[in-house]
């Protein structure tokens, strides 16, 4: 599928526009060459249509999601009632003494937690939903799917997904989606709230990558984002540096200032 037909298909499907609004941007490069990492990023803005892209052959091509799939588990998790609100807890030790939250499992990205979730849901109903939301090329297994190269999904179908999460789209009960809206949301002021999430991943290629997804709003305009990073350093904090370059190209965009 050519990437003309691509965004066509996307914009049906999350937010009917145009084909033709999107935009390459290759001026944001210098973002990850200053990180020294690759990846890529995309923006929709809602009101408009319009999705500008950096790198659109990565834009557009699945990899593992990695920890990031914990907001496709936490929506299962809660639509099948495995859990009820972000304060459930889950036993995370072998010795049964070790209890976590789920709010605090999702802002830790911890393993633990979202393996006994999955047992907790159960393989069969897991892949149901997966395919119901039209998770990606919709591959389940008994194991850690989303971690081991399974399951993958793009950057911009990522994208799809926040615009369907945010608008209450995904065919699933508004509370679910409401959970995880309220767990994403960091930043919340007169300006501007900004809500994000970000997971570690492996790549196509085994290198270690990160993931930065979601959306800011202001003046009651909603922009939505992905964002990738990888490198061949071990070293580096691929989730802190994925999140940096997003601010920084959201800065540049004049975004956190209340203007847009």
């Amino acid at each position: 599928m050519n990437r003309l037909l691509l965004i066509f298909s996307v914009c049906i499907l999350f937010i009917s526009c145009s084909p033709s609004s999107a935009k390459v941007d290759n001026g944001l490069k210098k973002y990850f060459d200053s990180a020294n990492v690759e990846g890529s990023f995309s923006l929709l803005n809602n009101q408009t249509g319009m999705i500008t892209i950096y790198d659109m052959k990565a834009d557009t091509e699945r990899v593992s999601p990695g920890d990031i799939f914990k907001i496709a588990e936490t929506i299962i998790a809660l639509q099948t009632t495995r859990l009820t609100d972000s304060s459930s807890k889950l036993i995370v030790s072998d010795t049964g003494n070790v209890t976590m939250k789920l709010k605090d499992a999702f802002d830790k990205n911890d393993t633990t937690f979202f393996r006994k979730l999955q047992t907790k849901i159960g393989s069969q109903p897991m892949s149901a939903w997966v395919d119901s939301l039209h998770y990606g090329n919709l591959k389940t297994s008994d194991s850690a799917f989303w971690l081991n190269g399974e399951l993958k999904i793009s950057p911009d179908e990522q994208l799809g997904l926040m615009s369907k999460i945010y608008f209450d789209k995904l065919g699933v009960d508004k509370y679910a989606q409401q959970v995880v809206k309220d767990l994403m949301l960091k930043e919340d002021n007169t300006l501007y709230k900004f809500s994000y999430t970000t997971g570690s991943a492996t790549g196509n290629k085994n290198q270690p990558m990160a993931w930065v997804c979601g959306w800011i709003e202001e003046n009651l305009h909603v922009y939505f984002f992905t964002c990738i990073v990888s490198s061949k350093d071990q070293k580096t904090n691929l989730e802190q540096t994925g999140l940096s370059v997003t601010k920084n190209i959201l800065k540049e965009m004049g975004f956190f200032q209340g203007k847009k």
